[in-house]
Parts: C-alpha cells; sequence; structure tokens
C-alpha cells in the first residue's frame, strides 16, 4: 500500500514539472526579450539587375539620360592629348645668282692685305727691285704659290713700264685685269648636274675631316635647290658620329630626302643606294657626302675609290668635287695632290675664305689640280656658299 502511494505522488510531481516547463516556454514566445537598438545604418538591397530583354527602370523622378550625359568617375579631367612632332617647315633658300657680290663685304675684310698692298706698293713713284720683291712676298705669303707669283709679276713689270704714268684708277684697273687672267676667267666654273637622259647627275663631295665638308653638302643642296632642282642626299660618312643626322637635318630644311644606313655601314652600298632612290624618284641631283678620310690612311683612300667604283654601276659620276680649308694654305695642295690619285676631281669647294687673309690659295689650288674653284664658303650662315666668280673676288681684293 505505501508503495503505490509512493509511485502516484512521484507521477504527479512528474506531471507539475512538465508543465511548468511549457507554460514558461510559451511564455518565452510570447514576450521575448527586447533587444538593445542597433546603431548600424540600415543598408538596402540594391535592386536586381533587370534579366535580358528586359528594360532598367529609372527613377520618374530623374530623366532619362544619354550616354554622353552621363558624367562617370575622372571623366572631370581634360584628356590628355599627345601632339604629333611638327613637320619642319620648308626654306626657301637664297638665290645663288650674284650671290659672291652681295657676299663681297665679308670677303674684302680679310682680304685687304693682299690688294691693298700690293696697290700700295704698285703706287711708289720709283719702283726698284726692293720693291718687287716686296710684291712678291706679299704674293708668296697670300699662298699664291711660286710659279703663279713669278708669272703675276713679270707681266705687272712689263705693263707698268709700258704705262708710263700710274694713276691709282690706272694701276687698280692693271692689277685687276692681271688677277683675272691669274684666276682663269675662262674657266667653267658650273657644278655639272645634268645626268644622262632620265636619270639624275650625280655629284660626290670628298675630302678630309674638318674642312666642313658634310656641311657643305648640306650647304650645296640649298643652291641647288634655289636653282630649281629636285634633290636626294646620300650620306655616305658612316665612320663620323652624327655625320647621317647632320646631312638629314640640312635635307629636311629644304623638302630634300636622305639615304642612309647604319652608323659603321658600308658607305658603298648606301651611295649605291641613293643614286638608286634618285633614279626612282626621278630626282634631278643625288648628292653623296663620303667620310672624311684622313688622306696619310691609305686602306680608308681605297673605300673611297669603292664608293666611286659602286656608284658609277648606275652611269658615271658628273661632278666629284673636293672641300678643302682655305686656312690650310699649302696643306691643302698636299690633300688635293692625293685625292686626285683616287678619284677625277673635277671641282674644288674652298671654305673658310672669309677667315684668312690668303685668297692666293685659288690660285695655287687650281695651278696644282688643273681644275677650277667652282664654290667658296664664305661664313657658317645656311646660304654662305657662293659660286666663285674671278670677277667679285678680285672686287673684293682691290676694293673699289
Amino acid at each position: 500500500m505505501e508503495l503505490i502511494l509512493a509511485v502516484v505522488i512521484a507521477l504527479v510531481v512528474a506531471v507539475a514539472v512538465t508543465g511548468g516547463l511549457v507554460i514558461s516556454g510559451r511564455k518565452k514566445k510570447q514576450l521575448p526579450p527586447a533587444e538593445p537598438p542597433s546603431t548600424a545604418p540600415t543598408i538596402t538591397a540594391p535592386p536586381a539587375e533587370p534579366h535580358v530583354g528586359d528594360e532598367a527602370e529609372t527613377p520618374r523622378e530623374e530623366p532619362r539620360r544619354t550616354v554622353e550625359e552621363v558624367e562617370l568617375p575622372g571623366a572631370t579631367e581634360a584628356p590628355v592629348v599627345v601632339e604629333e612632332p611638327a613637320a619642319p617647315a620648308i626654306e626657301v633658300p637664297e638665290p645663288t645668282a650674284g650671290r659672291l657680290v652681295r657676299l663681297r663685304a665679308r670677303l674684302a675684310r680679310s682680304q685687304n692685305s693682299l690688294g691693298k698692298g700690293l696697290l700700295s706698293l704698285l703706287s711708289r713713284e720709283h719702283l726698284d727691285e726692293d720693291t718687287w720683291e716686296e710684291i712678291e712676298e706679299t704674293l708668296l705669303t697670300a699662298d699664291v704659290g711660286v710659279a703663279p707669283t713669278q708669272e703675276l709679276v713679270e707681266r705687272l713689270r712689263e705693263r707698268v713700264k709700258v704705262l708710263g704714268t700710274r694713276t691709282p684708277d690706272e694701276l687698280r684697273g692693271l692689277l685687276r685685269e692681271e688677277l683675272i687672267a691669274l684666276l682663269g676667267a675662262d674657266l667653267d666654273r658650273s657644278v655639272k648636274t645634268e645626268g644622262p637622259e632620265d636619270t639624275p647627275g650625280v655629284v660626290m663631295v670628298v675630302g678630309v675631316n674638318g674642312t666642313g665638308k658634310t656641311t657643305t653638302t648640306g650647304k650645296l643642296a640649298r643652291v641647288l635647290v634655289a636653282d630649281g632642282k629636285s634633290v636626294v642626299l646620300g650620306a655616305a660618312d658612316t665612320f663620323r658620329a652624327a655625320a647621317a643626322d647632320q646631312l638629314q637635318t640640312w635635307g629636311e630644311r629644304v623638302g630634300a630626302r636622305t639615304v642612309r644606313g647604319p652608323e659603321g655601314g658600308d658607305p658603298a652600298s648606301i651611295a649605291f643606294d641613293a643614286v638608286k632612290e634618285g633614279i626612282a624618284e626621278k630626282a634631278d641631283v643625288v648628292l653623296i657626302d663620303t667620310a672624311g678620310r684622313l688622306h696619310t690612311k691609305t686602306g680608308l683612300m681605297d673605300e673611297l675609290g669603292k664608293v666611286k667604283r659602286v656608284v658609277e654601276k648606275h652611269g658615271p659620276l658628273d661632278e666629284v668635287l673636293l672641300v678643302l680649308d682655305a686656312t690650310t694654305g699649302q696643306n691643302g695642295l698636299i690633300q688635293a695632290r692625293v685625292f686626285a690619285e683616287v678619284v677625277d676631281i673635277t671641282g674644288i669647294v674652298l671654305t673658310k675664305l672669309d677667315g684668312t687673309a690668303k685668297g692666293g690659295i685659288v690660285v695655287a689650288v687650281q695651278r696644282e689640280l688643273g681644275v677650277p674653284v667652282k664654290l667658296v664658303g664664305l661664313g657658317e650662315g645656311p646660304d654662305d656658299l657662293a659660286p666663285f666668280e674671278p670677277g667679285a673676288f678680285v672686287d673684293a681684293l682691290i676694293g673699289d
């Protein structure tokens, strides 16, 4: 009996505990504890992307905008425009006709010691042997050369004796005539630029380092362009750094194309290609600038001969111009002899003639090579290369 009573009491207690738990659980679900307010910002989910074929919605308060009206990030800054380098302006060279006359004052400033000295000596009341020796010395100092000096003095002696009285004007006229005759007024000084039919004239420019050979080639291009000719330049001086760049700059200034190769490349190959290009472009003239090879280097002189032979595969050379520095005097004659043995020199270009009182080198070099001085350089300006005119040259020597 006691056992039955104990079991009943245990069942009652179990039911009571279970009921309390159920009631407690229901109360928790009905009255959940209040959560503290959140300080995090409210995040609104982005609208779903439209499917293919759907039209994107635009808020009613904002009108639809075109692509051009939409301001993209970073679009407020102006775009960077990379400008192409401007092509160099084509220059119009100064006309060559009468150019030496226009440069006469520059020439006269450096030549007065020759012309004025001769006039002063010839104006003496008595022309004795000492005076004639002074005249000879003046001519030799000006690099006229021994043989031409002796010839000139003899002719002056004869004409002064026949003339008798000597007024300043008579002496000036006498000296002018004899100097022009000494220079060779009848020599053909034109630069040959007329090639065979349908091919350009080919001019090769040679000379030693330091004579201004590449600059002279560029200035000669200006002379030819000023005379209405189209020019192609061949940068065959591959041994001197920046020689091709220098020549190309000269060409660009007058619209002349420059054919060049790698530094240290084969000069003969470049010269050949330049003539080939000139033929293809139907140019009037091809100017070939060769290396400023030293006349003491036999190997380099042989290379110059090779350039000449390769170019002549297209046809004969029309001109081979030797550039000489007028200030080198008799040393220039040594250079002239060696170059003449390698290539057939047809004309001479004397540079820096305005910087020396030794204008007699014109006479000496002509006698040495038997070819005329065709061009003279009288300054650093681009149009300071002038065709040589004996009359204008002598007038600059002795003045008006």
